[in-house]
Parts: structure tokens; sequence; C-alpha cells
């Protein structure tokens, strides 16, 4: 029987996210040897950070992790209803099976860029058949008497349309990030936490309705997997993840979010909560916020001096994290903790109480900056600086 009103399935998520999160430790070994018997390995390149050749394509690891531990929550009492009342979740694991193939032959052979992204709309176009797809969305303006802001309605095609961008722009996101050991698969599981804790919340709300299990099912599922992943990724790593990863990791986090969208009763709720609903954006448009920045300023500087716009360099953000004297495991830590706050931050005012959030808030970010600048500040303090 599903859950009455009021009581939450906390337990029976937790061992989902805990069940992924073994299957993928257990499998990724595997996955390993199955990467270097067939030539999946990634070759040091001028801007990468790696000095010597590592395996890659492990996010078949993480897809198996997410999908036996979807395949246990289909058979637990608390869980099963949601797949009756749904099909998001089953679309979701599908488009992340298929994306999950497209990167692992991008890791293999190398596709070009035009196939990935032809891959990518594929698999956004699947989340739209099983009914995966934006039907309203909240904009700060248009609002009447007390109410701030509007709901705009989408009919299918604008819905669909939305969606397809959205999951455009989160895997090529995520995949721009993975460039330090354990970068990306911290921040998949960090934003797939701060989804899924948005998600419960939502549950809450509509008293348990097992129609709301979706979201929160298909975030628990990656942050259990990602962090599974992790202990083979983090620096010095034995796998990378590769195409076959971070285009599955961003896949499902638009596919969880996407998801939610459609169950924020906005009657109940406002702008904030709406901020909260696009966390996974908010983090990963934090860290991609640099690196774009950088690299516009490099083309710009080659540019004027007669190179090509196109040479490649070391002008992301982990890349200035490592020049101004962090560690490579420090700076990946560093951008936990940014996006840790940016994500967690944009949940905490929807669920708590907004003064104490916007507190802890600011804190964290003042402590972010300092832990950002100190080598900087120790680099100018030394003699004969």
């Amino acid at each position: 029987m599903p859950p009455t009103s009021g009581l939450l399935p906390i337990r029976e998520y937790i061992l989902v996210a805990l069940t992924a999160a073994a299957v993928t430790y257990l499998l990724t070994g595997v996955v390993r040897r199955l990467a270097i018997r067939v030539g999946a390995i990634a070759n040091p390149r001028a801007r990468d950070v790696h000095v010597a050749p590592i395996p890659r394509m492990g996010g078949i690891g993480i897809f198996l992790g997410v999908a036996g531990a979807m395949g246990l929550a289909h058979q637990l009492p608390a869980l099963s209803h949601g797949f009756d009342a749904s099909f998001d979740s089953v679309g979701v694991l599908l488009a992340a099976g298929v994306i999950s193939l497209i990167g692992a032959l991008d890791d293999r052979f190398e596709l070009d860029a035009w196939t990935k992204l032809a891959g990518q709309v594929m698999c956004a176009g699947i989340l739209v058949i099983f009914g995966v797809q934006w039907v309203s969305f909240w904009v700060p303006w248009g609002g009447s008497g007390d109410s701030f802001g509007s709901v705009l309605v989408l009919d299918k095609n604008q819905g669909a349309l939305l969606t397809v961008v959205m999951v455009v722009v989160m895997v090529n996101a995520m995949n721009f990030v993975d460039g330090l050991d354990g970068l990306a698969g911290g921040l998949g599981f960090i934003a797939a936490a701060a989804t899924c804790a948005f998600s419960l919340g939502l549950l809450d709300s509509s008293g348990g309705d097992v129609g709301t299990y979706p979201p929160a099912l298909i975030a628990a599922t990656l942050a259990g997997a990602c962090l599974g992943f992790l202990p083979y990724n983090f620096q010095p790593a034995k796998i990378f993840m590769g195409d076959s990863g971070s285009m599955m990791i961003g896949l499902m986090l638009a596919g969880a979010t996407t998801s939610a969208s459609g169950r924020v009763p906005y009657p109940q709720f406002s702008g904030k909560d709406a901020i909260a609903l696009l966390s996974p954006l908010v983090v990963v448009a934090a860290v991609l916020f640099v690196p774009l920045l950088d690299l516009i300023m490099a083309v710009i500087r080659r540019t004027r001096r007669g190179e090509s716009p196109f040479a490649a360099d070391k002008m992301h953000l982990h890349h200035r994290l490592l020049e101004i004297g962090h560690s490579q495991r420090r700076a990946v830590l560093l951008i936990y903790l940014w996006a840790g706050i940016l994500a967690f931050g944009a949940v905490s005012v929807t669920l708590f109480d907004d003064a104490a959030a916007l507190w802890i808030i600011g804190i964290g970010l003042v402590l972010a900056v300092v832990v950002s600048i100190v080598p900087r500040l120790r680099s100018r303090n030394q003699p004969g600086t």
C-alpha cells in the first residue's frame, strides 16, 4: 500500500541511493577493465591536467548503478506505486541509457560534435515522449495584488522545446566542467542531492501523493551513483567517467528538474521556490561563468595576437585555481564548496526560515571567498614576491 498522508518514504529513498552507490562502486572496476580492453583511453593533451593515459567510459558504471537502484525501487512496496502513477522514471532511465551508449561510443571513437548534438536532442525527445516535459513556468512579472510574479502555462510544443533546450544545455554544461579528477562526479552528487531535497519538500507539501515520487527517485539514484563512482575518480583517478558519464548526469539532472516542475503547486509556492527548482541550473551556471569568461578573454587575446581563436588553452576555472596555488584536490573541494552553498542555499530558502537561510548562505559565501584567495594572499606576503 502507498504511504498514508504525511508519511514520507525517506528510508526507502536512502536505501535506493545507497544501492546505487554500492552497485556503481562494485561494477566500475569491471567497467575499467572493459575500457582498457576496448581501447577507451584518455591520452594526455596540452589542455589536460593528467599526465598519464587513464581509461574512461566510467559513465557506464554510473548508469548501471542508477538502473540497479531503479529496479530495486520498482520492487519496494512504498515506491513501486510511483511507477504506476507516472512514466517519468522509466523515461529518464531509458534516455539515460541511450545517452550513456552515445557517450561510450564517443569515449572510444571520439564522435564529432554534430553527431553528439543529434544524440542529445534524440534523448531529450525520449523524455518528451514519456511525458517528461515542462508544463508551466514561473516568471517574476505579471503578478496581481499580493502575488509576486505569474505562471506561464505552456502548450505541448512550447513545453517540448523548453525541455529539449534544457537537456542540451545541462548535458553540455556537465561535459564542460569535467576537467579535474572527481569534479563532474562531485558536482553531480551535490546538484542531485539538492534536487532530491527540494523534491522531498514537494512530496511533503502534497501529503505523500505517489504522483510526486518520480523527481525525488531520479535525483536519489543519481546522487547515489555519483557518490559510488567518486572513490575511483577522485584524484588520483583510476578511471574517468568520460562523455558516457558527464552527459548522462546532465540529462538526469534536467529530467529530475523537469519532472519536479510539473508537480509544483504554484498557488502555494512563490518565486523563491522556482529558484530552488532550478538549483541544478544555478549550480552549473555558477561553475561555468568564470571558465566561459576566461575562454572569451583568451579568444580575444589570441585573436589580437594573430593566433587561432580555437587553440587549446588552460583558461578554465579549475586551471585558474591551480594557477593561484591550490592543489588539484583542494581546487575540486573548493568548487564543491561553492556549488554546495549555491545549491543547498537555494533549496534552504524554500524549506527553512528565510532570515536564517540567508544568514547561513552569507556566512558560507564569505568562507568560500576567504578560502579561495588564501594561496594568493600567502604568495604576496612571501619575501621577494
